[in-house]
C-alpha cells in the first residue's frame, strides 16, 4: 500500500515569530514526519489529559516545534525497513516520546521508532487497543507494580481516585477483573452508576480522604493516585500495613504534604507511575495482562465519545474545564 502525497494530520506549532502557539488540521507529507523504521496507516488514537494540554498550550508538553500531536496510536503498517514488522501487520505505540519528542498519533499516517512499536496482542482489536491506549497501559502499570511489591486482594480494597477520569476509570474496571474489590472516589456523585457498572464495590465521596492525620484507619489496602496533594497524603494514611499506593497523576496538585509515618510503621510503599519511558520488556508485559486477564469486560461502556480529527478541539476544552467522562477514541483512518 503506497502513501499519498498528502494526508490529513492536527499539527501543533510553537513558533512565536510566526503566529505564536497554534494548532489545527494540516494537509502534510510523509517527509513532514520525524524519521522511523515504521509507517502505519493510523485506524486510532485517543485524547488523554497530556494531549489537552498539548494541543491547547496550556502545558508545556512538547520539545520541540512543529509536531503532530496525539501520544497514542494504533493501526495497520504499510511499510517498514525493521524486518519485525511486515505490510498488514497491526501494531499500537503509546507514549514513547509520542506529542512530546515525536510526531504523534493524530495523523492519517504516522511514521514511528521500531523500537516502541507494539505488535497488537492475540485479544484485542485495534479500536480496543486505543480505548485502552496511554490511560489503561497506566492503569495496569500501576497494578503491576503493586503486584510486583506483593499487592494481594487478601490486603483490602483498592482506592481510586479521580475514578470518573480515563485512567480512573479504567483503573476500576482493570483491577476488578484482576479479582480485586475496589473503591472508587469521585468528587461527581451523579456518576456513581456508571462507576459501579465498571466494578466498584463502593462509590465514595472525596471526604473518604479528608483527614489530616499522618495516620488514620487503616481503610484500604492500597490504591491508585490520579490527582495528587492532599487527597494522596490521606489515601496513604489509610493503607493497611504492606498495602502500596501507585502515584500516576497531579490534577489536583502536584505537591505532597505528608509524614514518613505510614511508611516506618505500617510499612506502606508509595510507587512511581511513569507510563511514557516505560521499559520495552515492562510494556510487553502490560499488553499482555491487558489483552488477557486484565482486560475489561466491557470496553464499549468506558469509550463515551469517538472524535474525528477536526473535533480535537472542542474535546480538549471539554477535557480541561473538568467534564470528560471515561474515554474518548478518535477515528483517524484516512478514506480508502
Amino acid at each position: 500500500m503506497s502513501v499519498p502525497a498528502r494526508f490529513r494530520a492536527f499539527r501543533i506549532h510553537g513558533d512565536v515569530g510566526q503566529g505564536g502557539y497554534r494548532s489545527g488540521i494540516e494537509a502534510i507529507s510523509l517527509d513532514d514526519l520525524n524519521p522511523g523504521e515504521v509507517v502505519i496507516r493510523t485506524a486510532y488514537s485517543s485524547v488523554n489529559y497530556k494531549d489537552a494540554l498539548a494541543g491547547t498550550g496550556k502545558g508545556k508538553i512538547l520539545r520541540s516545534f512543529p509536531l503532530v500531536g496525539g501520544i497514542d496510536v494504533a493501526g495497520q503498517v504499510v511499510a517498514s525497513t525493521d524486518p519485525a514488522f511486515k505490510e498488514g501487520d497491526a501494531v499500537l505505540v503509546t507514549g514513547s516520546g509520542l506529542s512530546e519528542t515525536r510526531d504523534g498519533g493524530y495523523s492519517e499516517y504516522a511514521r514511528l521508532d521500531a523500537r516502541w512499536v507494539i505488535p497488537l496482542p492475540a485479544g484485542l482489536s485495534l479500536r480496543e487497543a486505543m480505548i485502552l491506549g496511554t490511560a489503561g497501559f497506566t492503569a495496569a502499570l500501576g497494578l503491576l507494580r503493586m503486584t510486583d511489591n506483593r499487592q494481594t486482594p487478601a490486603l483490602g480494597p483498592l482506592a481510586v481516585t479521580g475514578a470518573t477520569g480515563g485512567v480512573g476509570s479504567l483503573a476500576v474496571a482493570i483491577y476488578s477483573q484482576a479479582g480485586y474489590e475496589v473503591h472508587a472516589i469521585s468528587g461527581k456523585p451523579e456518576h456513581a452508576d456508571y462507576l459501579t457498572s465498571l466494578g466498584a464495590s463502593q462509590v465514595l465521596g472525596r471526604d473518604a480522604l479528608s483527614t489530616t492525620r499522618p495516620m488514620d484507619s487503616a481503610r484500604f489496602g492500597g490504591g491508585l493516585d490520579n490527582v495528587g496533594g492532599p487527597m494522596l497524603a490521606a489515601l496513604l494514611a489509610h493503607t493497611a500495613p504492606y498495602g502500596n499506593v501507585a502515584s500516576c497523576g497531579l490534577a489536583a496538585s502536584p505537591e505532597l504534604h505528608a509524614t514518613v509515618m505510614p511508611f516506618i510503621i505500617r510499612g506502606v510503599s508509595l510507587l512511581g507511575v511513569a507510563s511514557a519511558g516505560t521499559a520495552r520488556d515492562i510494556r510487553d508485559e502490560v499488553w499482555k495482562r491487558l489483552a488477557s486477564d486484565w482486560k475489561p469486560a466491557d470496553l464499549d461502556a468506558i469509550c463515551t465519545r469517538e472524535a474525528t480529527l477536526d473535533e480535537l478541539p472542542s474535546v480538549f476544552d471539554a477535557m480541561l474545564a473538568g467534564g470528560s467522562l471515561g474515554r474518548t477514541l478518535v477515528r483517524v483512518a484516512p478514506a480508502a
